[in-house]
């Protein structure tokens, strides 16, 4: 296995390939040396990864358009597609993205007087300090939210049976409400759907970090009183197994959708250089990233608005519409009867 120097990860000693039942992880941990992501913000540190070499999106002879890459998926030249979403595609469900001045998570966070924003998802902060994340956690808990019509759409992947994985940054567990299968799906930052004693590392069920925090308790572990954490991950922690099947998902696809994230946090956003160089790579955000800030080069295709504005058009251009509708609509009748 060659090393790919172009890939951003840190890694470090400790993943076995235990347990595993997924084939492409058994396949992803099977071309592994022992290694294990850690989660960075803004990292630019380049580090050696044993991985698949990769740049996408770098075929300068082609030119596509959304229209073509619509056209490609109605006629079936892209039947393995890749997903990396992030916070925007989930703030019309009411879940504030982390960046955004006035609205954003970050932005919120003056009333915990943290040393530093990001302190809310720094482990040591939390094990000192862990009501400012307590707190913060009623909003986010799974139950609270309902997925919006950008979830909708990423079902309707899956439903046509083009989607090969979904790799998000969120932590809400919208993609599992909008009903992508567990097997499609990498959390790679985690969820509340477990914890984990910070103290024993016994394992509880994610209703009991959540009961504790809708009662503005602090979890506290029945056996040795450490401190209950959700299994999210919080800066420098190792990200979940899981994450490793990019090595064997990227190089793989034939198309690569990048759907409301900033593209910022590590390794994540390294992962939209990991396909090949002929794969093409949609972006749907608000604003320019990555490797689409330089505008339309070769098969970058960039969808600049509203996620939600941007989604819809591209159904629109699949002949999804209706069934798009039609998810949303039960989307609506489900939060009615909240």
């Amino acid at each position: 296995m060659l090393v790919a120097r172009t890939a951003r990860f840190v890694a470090v000693r400790g993943v076995h390939a235990v347990g595993l039942t997924d084939p492409y992880e058994k396949v992803a941990f099977a071309t592994l040396r022992p290694n294990k992501c850690r989660f960075l913000h803004k990292s630019p540190v380049k580090c050696w990864s044993s991985g698949f070499p990769g740049r996408g999106g770098n075929d300068n002879n082609t030119f596509l358009t959304l229209e073509d890459v619509a056209f490609g998926i109605k006629e079936g030249t892209y039947r393995r597609i890749l997903v990396m979403v992030g916070a925007g595609i989930s703030t019309d469900s009411g879940i504030p993205d982390f960046r955004s001045p006035t609205s954003g998570l970050y932005s919120k966070l003056q009333q915990y007087s943290l040393p530093y924003p990001e302190a809310i998802f720094d482990l040591g902060y939390f094990l000192r300090e862990p009501h400012a994340f307590l707190d913060l956690s009623k909003d986010l808990l799974p139950g609270r939210h309902l997925p919006n019509t950008a979830h909708h759409f990423l079902r309707l992947l899956n439903d046509k049976r083009v989607l090969l994985r979904l790799y998000t940054q969120n932590i809400d567990s919208l993609e599992r409400a909008a009903g992508i299968p567990l097997e499609k799906l990498v959390e790679a930052h985690g969820s509340f759907t477990s914890a984990t004693c910070t103290k024993c590392l016994k394992t509880y069920p994610g209703r009991t970090f959540q009961d504790a925090v809708l009662e503005s308790r602090v979890p506290l572990c029945v056996l040795c009183k450490g401190l209950i954490k959700p299994d999210i991950v919080f800066f420098g922690e190792h990200l979940p197994q899981r994450f490793l099947m990019h090595l064997v998902d990227f190089p793989q696809a034939d198309l690569l959708l990048v759907i409301g994230t900033s593209l910022e946090v590590e390794p994540f956003a390294s992962l939209v250089y990991a396909v090949k160089a002929s794969t093409p790579r949609v972006l749907i955000n608000r604003e320019p990233v990555g490797p689409f800030v330089s505008g339309h080069q070769g098969i970058n295709v960039a969808e600049i608005g509203e996620v939600t504005a941007g989604v819809k058009r591209f159904a629109q251009l699949l002949g999804w519409e209706r069934e798009l509708t039609e998810l949303d609509k039960e989307g609506k009748d489900k939060a009615g009867q909240l």
